[in-house]
């Protein structure tokens, strides 16, 4: 599947893909590529960190669902529609979201930078954590290759990423970005 170019689009896709992940889920126990978290640590991380970036960036309080421990499912898709919601909001055009990291941007184009890029990165984690389809969509991994190549030093020293996992010269696409993001591509799963 090629990625739509439109935040609200590309969002349903990606989120999509998580959903699908999600739902496919059968141990939330089950260890992730990232170092010390499970399943369930990885849908947790995206229902944390996404309501509070919008609240304090752009003043939208997404909807709270229940707990990632009392249900990663219904955590995950409470979110996703709420962020969906604002993607598809005509108001959302005129909005901006403002953090002392990365200033002032179009409130779309934050969500699509950030909070879509993440879901759509950590797809792979949940996928080769639970023993699904890892495959990503290969040219939006080229273009987030190609952006995050340029900034890597930001990324470092932001703490968020782990350290470069080398791949080889020839990888592909996925395979590079997820060593540039500090993950074992050949990562053997459960």
């Amino acid at each position: 599947m090629t990625l739509s170019d439109h935040p609200a689009e590309r969002h349903r896709q990606v989120a999509g893909l998580f959903t699908e992940r999600v739902r496919g889920t059968r141990s939330w126990d089950a260890p992730s590529p990232v170092d010390g978290w499970t399943a369930r640590d990885v849908v947790r991380h995206l229902t944390e960190w996404f309501p509070g970036f919008l609240a304090s960036g752009a003043g939208i309080e997404l909807p709270c669902g229940p707990s990632v421990d009392e249900n990663p499912v219904a955590a995950w898709q409470v979110l996703c529609d709420g962020a969906q919601a604002v993607l598809d909001d005509p108001e959302t055009a005129h909005r901006e979201l403002t953090n002392p990291h990365i200033g002032s941007l179009p409130l779309e184009t934050a969500i699509d930078q950030f909070y879509t890029a993440d879901v759509f990165m950590h797809t792979w984690d949940l996928s080769r954590a639970t023993g699904q389809d890892d495959r990503l969509d290969p040219g939006f991994c080229a273009r987030l290759l190609a952006q995050m190549e340029q900034m890597e030093h930001v990324l470092r020293s932001s703490g968020q990423f782990g350290a470069r996992v080398e791949v080889p010269g020839d990888a592909d696409p996925q395979t590079k970005l997820l060593g540039l993001i500090g993950r074992d591509p050949f990562w053997p799963g459960r």
